[in-house]
């Protein structure tokens, strides 16, 4: 009891003292004088000085900022993002890619894998090996479909996981997107990890990006991380161009009778919510599931098919929001 007593009136001594430096250097530059009781000189202090002191933390928080440098050769960045994983993000990703190469042949279309922790572009545009170096040390992103693609999957061993800490995973981004010859693109598509965490935050402090996808099921709990995905972009500035509703609706291959597994329209009511467009519906297909498995991507394996056309779709709506910012 008595060590207890002992360490509580510690505790009030420090707590006294640590308040006593906090409180010292304000009534020095507020120039209250010290015979005003403690309330007068806290009231005082938050009214006149309020806005001196958000304006100070708006350029302290300035000067802390990197300056966005654009990626050489590449006009356009998208970012496409989810709130959370397992929604099909990157399957997206990649046939976004593909769709806006497939509705302009003219235009030149990149991909960059951003989720270090779990590289899927590999896989899913069936590139293996390692980046060759060009004569100014940049690596040569490895290209199938037409599409220029780097990951970090290419720098490591397939079924080594990624042990870092946020520093390396840092270092690691940064690499992939400044010391890769990317050549002349008029996109660039990046696979966002899932979240919002460094890895978000440091790609659109360091890049000018056109516009950011969210990614979603139309489930209520898959809607509320896309919800605050969204919210970050637009907290850092970037334009969310839509959302895209990922696994709509199942047709049963046997009988075609739909039935919607992940609920009904909800990606649709949160666009409206947040005043962004609905860019389009994915249906839950067993040959989008097929083709992404064995690395040959439905818009370019079965470009004729329904689940081709609806990633057509949202490429091209994409297309029309990008053009519509750039005349406003």
């Amino acid at each position: 009891m008595v060590k207890i007593h002992h360490s509580y009136k510690r505790f009030l001594q420090m707590y006294r003292f640590s308040s006593d430096m906090i409180r010292t250097p304000i009534l020095a530059k507020t120039c209250i004088p010290s015979h005003r009781n403690t309330h007068e000189v806290r009231f005082k202090t938050s009214t006149s000085g309020d806005q001196a002191l958000q304006e100070r933390q708006r350029q302290h928080m300035a000067r802390g900022l990197p300056k966005q440098k654009p990626i050489a050769g590449v006009k356009q960045v998208i970012v496409v993002a989810s709130g959370k994983g397992g929604v099909g993000k990157s399957t997206t990703a990649v046939n976004l890619a593909l769709g806006l190469m497939a509705n302009d042949q003219t235009k030149s279309v990149g991909l960059l894998d951003a989720d270090v922790y779990g590289p899927s572009i590999p896989k899913l545009m069936n590139l293996k090996g390692n980046p060759e170096l060009t004569n100014k040390n940049l690596m040569r992103p490895l290209i199938n479909f037409g599409i220029p693609c780097m990951s970090i999957g290419f720098l490591v061993e397939e079924m080594t996981p990624i042990v870092w800490r946020g520093l390396m995973v840092m270092s690691a981004i940064e690499k992939l997107i400044r010391q890769v010859d990317w050549g002349n693109l008029d996109y660039l598509v990046i696979d966002m990890p899932p979240g919002t965490g460094d890895v978000q935050l440091s790609i659109t402090q360091n890049l000018p990006i056109a516009g950011a996808i969210i990614v979603s099921t139309p489930q209520d709990i898959a809607l509320l991380d896309a919800r605050r995905g969204a919210e970050m972009f637009r907290k850092v500035k970037v334009p969310v161009l839509g959302l895209v509703q990922n696994m709509s609706v199942f047709h049963c291959p046997k009988c075609n009778h739909q039935t919607h597994i992940f609920g009904t329209d909800g990606a649709k009511k949160l666009a409206e919510t947040l005043g962004v467009e609905l860019l389009g519906d994915i249906p839950l297909h067993l040959n989008i599931r097929k083709t992404s498995d064995t690395g040959q991507p439905v818009v370019v394996s079965s470009p004729e098919s329904p689940e081709a056309e609806a990633y057509r779709r949202v490429a091209a709506a994409v297309t029309q929001r990008l053009a519509e910012q750039t005349t406003n």
